[in-house]
């Protein structure tokens, strides 16, 4: 069998050169807070008001703290290319990797999509108001989208020795985002006081429809810890750098996260929050009541730094799992080949961008297609979720083998493990059922759950048939012998 470090050159044969460890404990730190973290998350929390910190709190008790214990056994025990695609097909074999592969790909497609909306929409803010023109224009929208897209695909093109430097750079922009909202959060309760009471009352979470909703959205904004582990051969020391770098960014994780939301919430009145530029409007409404309007354009760079650094490592991260799938002759030969020179994935690559930029055109299109975008997104935010089933369920299962040399000592070993798993499974599952609810204000509740129910199951039986026409082609043309 041709080991995944090996991959194939553009010709077919085996690369050279190889896959590159490009990546040591602080890439993958950094990595990590861009993948698991974003103040956007937050302003979104924000909305809901000072309840909020609560539900983040329950949140990452009950879906980052799994997640962070699962990714630390699994990628020391099994620190493969392609990870949470090789657990899932080690527990339960090809069928269950390839569609926990393809569930998890075509849901990071609409979210990377987000991304580049979102630095679209904050570069308006650099002459210091969204109020303009082409905040409105689509022809802006996709144009900033298709010509960073280009960039992020060639920079990654170029291998993660290259595509490494735009998400350590998002992460560090993500920081001093952080510490520009805490600051203006800070001075706006010195000289005006909070912006809604902070009592008992409103600190404490509501059970309402939209309330639970709102906890499902959150569970997902815990998600990201596995996105490393996608590129585990990538990465010097994968058994030991992933659990390293993973305890280094969780204090870090959570504080973007509570400090962020307390910063908007005692700053902002939640009903004046915007969804679509969200950290931005937070910034220039603080910066504008204290005059300090000249922050307005500073916090733009750091937001579009950073959302341009997580569309660099969503790409770089998404494009392992068809490279890992054609490795494995479930795809066309050509998602398992490698870039000559730089030893990327090219192929798997080039798709996915292309993918994405076709999103990004029907997007912006007339109000027919975006309502059906907008349904897509729907199905593919619980597509999203749904390899996490796999997840835990593959720490589970895998957890019952001896140790292996170098593996990670959880505490409590496989009691520990089984524990969270299972807490993770019961949260992953609540979250799944709470994003097929209508949404508040939705004038067609039953059509809007049978479109999500639908299609998220033709989803699904897309992955199935690309699967089993994909498996019939493995069976005749097995992966190549090492060189």
């Amino acid at each position: 069998m041709m080991t995944r470090e090996q991959g194939q050159d553009m010709s077919g044969n085996p690369a050279q050169p190889q896959l590159r460890h490009a990546l040591g404990t602080r890439d993958v730190t950094l990595l990590m807070v861009t993948a698991c973290c974003s103040p956007q998350w937050a302003a979104l929390a924000a909305a809901a008001g000072p309840s909020s910190l609560a539900v983040w709190v329950v949140g990452g008790l009950t879906m980052f703290v799994p997640i962070a214990v699962c990714v630390v056994f699994l990628s020391s025990r099994h620190p493969d290319e392609g990870g949470l695609y090789v657990w899932s097909k080690l527990a339960f074999g090809p069928a269950a990797g390839f569609m926990t592969g393809w569930l998890y790909w075509i849901g990071a497609t609409p979210f990377i999509t987000g991304l580049l909306y979102f630095a679209a929409g904050s570069t308006l803010y650099l002459a210091g108001s969204p109020d303009s023109d082409m905040a409105s224009s689509p022809a802006w929208f996709i144009g900033f989208s298709l010509v960073t897209l280009a960039l992020v695909l060639w920079l990654n093109i170029r291998g993660l020795g290259v595509g490494k430097w735009l998400h350590n750079a998002g992460a560090v922009a993500r920081w001093l985002e952080t510490l520009l909202l805490v600051v203006l959060g800070i001075a706006i309760f010195t000289h005006f006081g909070p912006s809604v009471p902070l009592t008992g009352e409103t600190m404490t979470p509501g059970f309402r429809l939209q309330d639970w909703i709102f906890w499902g959205t959150i569970a997902f904004a815990w998600t990201g810890a596995e996105a490393a582990s996608f590129m585990g051969g990538e990465i010097r020391d994968a058994q030991r750098t992933i659990p390293r770098a993973l305890a280094l960014a969780a204090p870090m994780i959570a504080a973007v996260y509570l400090l962020s939301t307390a910063s908007i919430v005692v700053s902002v009145d939640p009903a004046s929050m915007n969804a679509l530029f969200g950290v931005m409007e937070a910034i220039r409404i603080s910066a504008e009541r204290l005059g300090l309007a000249w922050l307005i354009p500073v916090g733009a760079v750091l937001v579009i730094v950073d959302r341009i650094g997580g569309v660099g490592l969503w790409i770089g991260a998404g494009a392992r799992i068809p490279f890992v799938a054609g490795l494995d002759r479930f795809l066309p030969a050509g998602f398992g080949r490698v870039h000559p020179r730089y030893g990327s994935p090219v192929f798997s690559l080039c798709t996915l961008c292309g993918v994405i930029a076709l999103l990004a055109v029907i997007g912006q299109a007339g109000t027919t297609v975006r309502g059906a975008y907008n349904v897509l997104v729907d199905m593919m935010v619980i597509g999203t979720m749904l390899p996490f089933l796999a997840l835990f369920g593959s720490a589970i299962r895998l957890s019952g083998g001896p140790p292996v040399a170098g593996e990670a000592r959880i505490p409590g070993g496989r009691a520990t493990i089984v524990t969270m798993a299972l807490v993770g499974l019961a949260t992953t599952v609540a979250a799944i059922g709470f994003a097929f609810l209508p949404k508040p204000g939705e004038t067609h509740p039953v059509l809007a759950m049978t479109k999500l129910v639908v299609g998220t199951a033709a989803l699904i039986g897309i992955g199935a048939l690309i699967y089993v026409v994909g498996s019939a082609r493995a069976r005749r043309s097995p992966p190549a012998a090492p060189a």
